[in-house]
């Protein structure tokens, strides 16, 4: 079974994470989160909106190892903490390294960028880019895949980018199931 890190910090864009970690899920893979603050298991994160989520661990406690993607939210105060975390700025080295895959959605690719991992052609929330600052940005489209980088533009895009995720991770089938069983047409 596909697994995926997803880190939560204060301030996450709340759309993007529940819909990634439920497409993802529906689609057979794993998705642990991970908070930011101390070693303790589980930590209730305040989203970007007021809406709270239970992290399932710390990052911490993360072995890049374990898992097969790390996957970033959006929201520029929990952006700009993961663009500013130790253990995150590692993680994201070594998946690289490793050659596994990284996604980022809306103002994180920044955070991607910070430890050198965006792609060549990326995609971002409109106006991340001039904070990134590198050639590449593509609005044309809602995902972008880039070898083993893929990034979206923002809320309304996190449903596809959850679907592109599952055909990367897990395959076409699974893909157009979830795609099916949920009644999204707009994603193409």
């Amino acid at each position: 079974m596909a697994s995926v890190l997803l880190p939560l910090a204060k301030g996450f864009e709340e759309v993007e994470a529940v819909s990634l970690i439920d497409v993802l899920r529906r689609g057979g893979i794993e998705v642990r989160t991970a908070h930011l603050d101390g070693d303790m298991d589980s930590e209730l994160v305040l989203g970007a909106n007021g809406i709270t989520i239970k992290a399932d661990t710390s990052i911490a406690n993360v072995v890049s190892e374990d898992f097969d993607m790390i996957l970033l939210p959006g929201g520029w105060d929990g952006t700009y903490a993961l663009a500013d975390n130790e253990s995150v700025q590692k993680l994201l080295k070594e998946f690289k390294a490793q050659e596994k895959s990284i996604g980022a959605i809306c103002a994180a690719p920044y955070a991607l960028d910070k430890a050198g991992v965006l792609g060549d052609e990326f995609t971002c929330y409109p106006s991340v880019e001039n904070e990134i600052g590198k050639e590449g940005y593509r609005s044309d489209k809602k995902v972008i895949i880039d070898g083993n980088i893929m990034t979206s533009r923002g809320p309304g895009t996190a449903l596809c980018f959850g679907l592109e995720i599952v055909k990367h991770l897990v395959g076409e089938e699974s893909y157009k199931a979830v795609k099916e069983g949920m009644l999204i047409d707009f994603c193409d």
